[in-house]
């Protein structure tokens, strides 16, 4: 309930400021965020365009549209919002690392790794956008180079069970099967839902003594997509 009521106080002040100063963008940005606290996705639409008609250089907004149609499952649409962000500013990474993820999702890997390397380069810390960079280049047979970008996932943030999984699959591809076990059990380790598949594949490589018993059980679960 505090919660709510936090929501629905933040929206009266964006209103008041809207009100006071109807051509702010950054006030029009602000409501429409509120309402996406609240998942009023039509109110923060309208609020978001406002926004832009204020501020037609205003990034964020035009993500956050994009996320509006990525819920709607408009592709495309995201696709083009984000386009229209990183237009309005060339070295916005979240614009960049979502039309990489955009482009992933349609299959144009082509289009995609560009993208992802121009997220990372503006923003170096940009872990889910080195994560999808990663798979794009082990799609696209580049295996040395995915496994050169999960490493560095690691080294920034050691708990990041994606690209353990992620490894473990580019050291497959190599036929590095002890390297591939280390890293899979330690996805499984820190949560990470392991494709059932690879634990299977994994086990035909294994001593009996070296099959965790997490790694049983996650094979049992619905795997996460990877």
């Amino acid at each position: 309930m505090t919660n709510i009521k936090n929501g629905e106080e933040y929206i009266r002040m964006q209103k008041a400021a809207i009100a006071s100063n109807p051509d702010c963008g950054n006030s029009h940005y602000n409501l429409a965020v509120g309402y996406l606290g609240q998942k009023k996705y039509e109110e923060a639409e309208k609020a978001l365009h406002e926004a832009i008609s204020c501020s037609p250089n205003l990034a964020e907004a035009y993500v956050q549209l994009g996320g509006i149609c990525l819920q709607k499952g408009d592709l495309e649409g995201c696709l083009n919002y984000n386009k229209r962000a990183v237009q309005a500013r060339a070295g916005f990474a979240e614009g960049w690392g979502n039309i990489g993820f955009v482009q992933m999702q349609l299959g144009n890997i082509d289009e995609a790794i560009p993208a992802l390397e121009k997220a990372v380069r503006w923003n170096m810390k940009f872990l889910q956008a080195y994560a999808t960079l990663a798979n794009a280049y082990l799609a696209q047979g580049r295996v040395e180079e995915s496994i050169e970008t999960n490493l560095k996932i690691i080294k920034m943030e050691p708990n990041f069970p994606v690209a353990y999984n992620n490894l473990a699959i580019a050291y497959m591809e190599k036929g590095e099967f002890k390297q591939a076990i280390e890293n899979a059990d330690k996805a499984v380790e820190l949560g990470y839902d392991v494709a059932p598949q690879i634990l299977e594949e994994l086990s035909a490589h294994r001593s009996p003594r070296t099959i965790p018993a997490a790694g049983v059980r996650a094979a049992m679960k619905t795997p996460q997509q990877r």
